[in-house]
């Protein structure tokens, strides 16, 4: 099967970025990891670290599945994520992210950098966003029709925190200290915040409409 235009341009870019960002990962003593085979990981929706949730599919390469990527400062991410379907907000501790659209959508995406303020954005076919290193971000999809995207990041763990999941770890005097709430609405809140899985999510109560208000207002 011919590869299209439109994968390949976005493959060609990231290996270019990929090639000249500093990885988060020590830089590597020898051309790849002893012991090789292959290079390729086939079809990564079967062979990936694959989760299915309500938001849709997820599929990563680690350096167990994909052996190549060790020493490499590198890792990739495939989506599938239903209409208003989710990307929980989260950060990379290790890493910078460059995420690219395929087809569908479109998506909502930005992040909230150090000084408060939000970066928010809509991605179309073939559009290319990046999230700094360790900032907290998102992907929501606010069309009417499912959205495939891929990401890359600079590296081979680069970690994933949640932000829901960690912030009713912290103790509940000083969450509801931090909330400016009483203890009582913590637990409350707790009860409804969804569990930590690396999967997309999608809920009835979010608001969201398929392709309705396709905005970063919102």
């Amino acid at each position: 099967m011919k590869a299209s235009p439109v994968l390949i341009s976005v493959v060609l870019v990231f290996a270019t970025i990929l090639g000249y960002a500093y990885s988060a990962d020590p830089d590597p003593v020898r051309d790849f990891a002893t012991g090789l085979s292959t290079f390729t990981l086939r079809n990564i929706f079967k062979n990936g670290e694959v989760s299915s949730d309500t938001g849709g599919i997820r599929a990563a390469t680690n350096p167990q599945n994909f052996p190549a990527v060790r020493t490499q400062g590198l890792s990739v991410v495939r989506f599938k994520m239903v209409p208003c379907g989710s990307n929980l907000p989260h950060t990379h501790p290790r890493a910078s992210e460059v995420l690219s659209l395929l087809s569908g959508g479109p998506l909502q995406v930005g992040f909230v950098d150090t000084t408060g303020a939000s970066h928010i954005d809509i991605l179309y076919p073939g559009d290319l966003t990046v999230f700094p290193r360790g900032v907290l971000h998102f992907e929501l999809n606010v069309g009417s029709v499912k959205a495939e995207y891929l990401s890359a990041l600079n590296s081979e763990n680069p970690g994933t925190l949640t932000s829901s999941e960690a912030l009713f770890h912290i103790p509940l005097r000083a969450l509801a200290t931090s909330l400016n709430v009483d203890k009582k609405t913590v637990n409350s809140l707790n009860s409804t915040v969804p569990r930590y899985a690396p999967g997309l999510k999608k809920t009835a109560n979010s608001g969201c409409v398929p392709g309705r208000d396709i905005s970063t207002a919102f």
